[in-house]
């Protein structure tokens, strides 16, 4: 993130899994053998320099995203590790949003998993170029091959074979080298340092020759002068090869895949590699889209020269309540003591320092330019904000976060507290996008929102920890949606003496139910005729807008319905605002009461692991929690996977159930689907 020489290429790169996929694993070898570091720091000793929050230490799993640089060759590489649990989607969110590539890293025994499914996805959404590592290649049940075939059918991805395992299991001895047609070993006692390059074994031969052939063909398929020359039998040269691996990278028409152990230090340096060689830098990439304040469309170059573009993806709060934000830069430089906009807020703000982030570690720089990763102090901004020259107002395309299904009342032990605490949640929440804050109006309490029971108890822990603070946890309760079943319309007229003046107004509302992932949806048919006029008829939409907002059942917002203004008439002397807010919110509200109102709750998707012998205790469970099996997968070993769905109220204590059923041996990951209605008195949900 501090500014490489100018002879030096850059990569930005994520590492993204499901979880103990082998990630952090992964990552602290990589900085082992690029220098960064001088010791292996192992997840299951609580000493990983990527997990470096006490939580993640203590439970052995990343959290936050965390940012580090390291060297490989000639290149300068900026590595974000992101976490695996989907509790914390947003950090994979917010990382691949300012990231120009990934490393997907997964099990050779588990292969493509629901977690892993997800954020490929969402690197597919940022269109990010990806690599990938199969890891625990050593493990007993490990598959090469059955990955690769998963990565074509459940990921839709084209694996182009750059390294694969030399034996597997407890036979693993090494990965053969398709390209170079070479078999690459590494000492038992050298802790994976020292690579050792050897010619093919007799055995190895035939394989290595028809992975080599598979390879020059899956490239010809996506350059026309490879295939002329594959097609005349010509010897395509190394370097020719490894251009069209990564022009067909570059494009997304290929994965290449590459075999290890990351445990057992075997495998790494030809993925460093092939993220030097394969893996795209700022400059190879698109224009990047943008708007200007009005709204035209306009494209950002990554060149240093031009006025800076930025975008804050993620904000930490540091001691003595400084924010530090961390940012990308899309163009142009920043040097402390500049001048920046905030094009949202309209803002501008004077640049205190700037910061290389390691880790949990700060590296004061006095500049980064197009291309960097950054961390700023001096800036007023949130999560998915732009940060630009004020000579040139432009607006980044924003970060979007998932809202939160699950809640929890938290009460300071004294009443001394209540100012620090809500002190203390704000500052979490501008770190979080995915954790919200409200006071229950009936109540008076803090009420925190989040993702999942351990997203709320890893904040609340932070609470004690870091802020010294140990409020009172109710238990946690669903976040619900509301929706409607019926179509239903309403008329509502208004008419009152406002201020000496009689007004009159009269609206009509229609609204109709949607199928469930459609939204919302808010339009007019209403012509506009005076004294109606276009400012007149905005208030109008924006009251309907704000009504839809909060249900008539409990106040939760509304989903999956359209809501239409029919008609909207005023009389001569509407002189203010209050009439058209009236009767349009009056006129929805009598609609959405006649719909058949109903709560919609968070369905969630379970990944379920178990040994054979408890599927039925396990099934019969999931049918009493309203749940629904919707497909069942033998692994290697005995074991099962079952995926199923059920509503997560039904799901509290789950983690307690699983274990009981399965005498400590099964696991499971559980991921917010969508939201829906709950037939409670069936044992399925519609």
């Amino acid at each position: 993130m501090a500014n490489p020489p100018k002879n030096r290429p850059l990569r930005n790169i994520g590492v993204i899994a499901h979880i103990d996929a082998g990630k952090t694993t992964l990552t602290e070898r990589i900085l082992y053998y690029t220098g960064v570091t001088h010791k292996l720091g192992e997840v299951h000793d609580g000493e990983a320099t990527m997990d470096f929050l006490p939580e993640e230490q203590e439970r052995g799993i990343t959290i936050m995203s965390a940012v580090i640089s390291c060297r490989w060759r000639e290149a300068d590489i900026n590595i974000i590790d992101t976490p695996g649990h989907v509790d914390f989607t947003i950090e994979v969110e917010r990382s691949l949003r300012v990231l120009d590539g990934a490393v997907g890293v997964f099990c050779a025994v588990g292969g493509v998993q629901p977690q892993s499914e997800t954020v490929w996805r969402q690197a597919d959404r940022h269109h990010a170029p990806k690599l990938v590592f199969v890891n625990k290649i050593d493990r007993v049940g490990a598959n090469f091959d059955r990955v690769l075939e998963q990565l074509r059918t459940r990921l839709w991805a084209n694996p182009l074979v750059i390294t694969y395992p030399y034996g597997q299991e407890e036979n693993f001895k090494g990965v053969i080298d398709a390209l170079r047609q070479k078999l690459y070993d590494w000492p038992e006692d050298g802790l994976g340092a020292e690579m050792v390059e050897k010619p093919l074994p007799a055995e190895a031969l035939p394989k290595a020759e028809a992975a080599y052939q598979k390879l020059v063909e899956t490239l010809a398929e996506t350059d026309d002068a490879l295939l002329e020359a594959y097609l005349a039998d010509q010897q395509i040269p190394l370097e020719t090869l490894k251009k069209a691996i990564r022009k067909a990278t570059i494009a997304s028409q290929v994965t290449p895949v590459f075999a290890g152990a990351a445990l057992r230090n075997k495998g790494v340096q030809p993925l460093l590699d092939g993220i030097v060689d394969y893996l795209p830098a700022p400059s190879d990439l698109p224009p990047f889209p943008a708007q200007t304040l009005t709204g035209a469309e306009v494209t950002i170059l990554p060149k240093v020269q031009d006025p800076l573009v930025g975008l804050v993806f993620k904000i930490q709060m540091m001691d003595q309540g400084r924010k530090l934000s961390f940012a990308r830069l899309y163009a142009g430089k920043l040097k402390e003591g500049d001048e920046t906009l905030n094009p949202r807020t309209g803002q501008k703000d004077k640049i205190n320092r700037l910061f290389k982030i390691s880790a949990g570690k700060r590296e004061r720089v006095p500049e980064a330019k197009a291309g960097d990763l950054v961390g700023v102090i001096g800036l007023r901004a949130i999560t998915g904000d732009t940060v630009c020259d004020p000579k040139r107002p432009v607006l980044l395309e924003s970060i979007t976060a998932a809202d939160p299904v699950i809640s929890v009342a938290v009460e300071p032990q004294t009443s001394a507290d209540q100012g620090r605490l809500m002190e203390t949640l704000t500052k979490l929440a501008e770190e979080d996008p995915t954790f919200k804050i409200k006071i229950d109006e009936d109540t008076g309490q803090t009420v925190v929102s989040g993702m999942g029971e351990l997203h709320l108890e890893i904040l609340t822990h932070r609470l004690a920890r870091e802020f010294g603070l140990n409020p009172r946890v109710g238990k946690p309760q669903v976040v619900y949606r509301e929706t409607i079943t019926n179509s239903g319309q309403a008329e509502f007229v208004f008419d009152r003496e406002i201020a000496g003046v009689f007004q009159s107004a009269k609206a009509t509302v229609t609204v109709q139910p949607l199928a469930r992932g459609q939204g919302l949806t808010v339009e007019s048919l209403v012509e506009i005729i005076p004294p109606l006029t276009e400012t007149r008829l905005a208030i109008a939409l924006e009251t309907l807008k704000s009504v839809i907002g909060s249900g008539p059942i409990m106040g939760y917002p509304l989903l999956d319905l359209k809501i239409t203004l029919d008609s909207l008439v005023l009389g001569e002397n509407v002189a203010t605002d209050a009439p058209i807010r009236s009767v349009t919110a009056q006129a929805a509200s009598a609609a959405l009461n006649k719909a058949n109102p109903t709560l919609m709750e968070p369905i969630m998707s379970l990944e379920i692991t178990s040994p054979d012998e408890f599927t039925g205790e396990i099934i019969g469970d999931l049918a009493a929690r309203l749940g629904r099996v919707e497909d069942m997968e033998s692994l290697a070993g005995g074991s099962r996977l079952i995926t199923a769905q059920a509503p997560l109220a039904e799901l509290f204590g789950y983690s307690t159930a699983i274990r009981s059923q399965t005498q400590g041996r099964g696991s499971f990951i559980m991921k917010f689907d969508r939201f829906d209605v709950v037939e409670r008195k069936k044992t399925n949900f519609s």
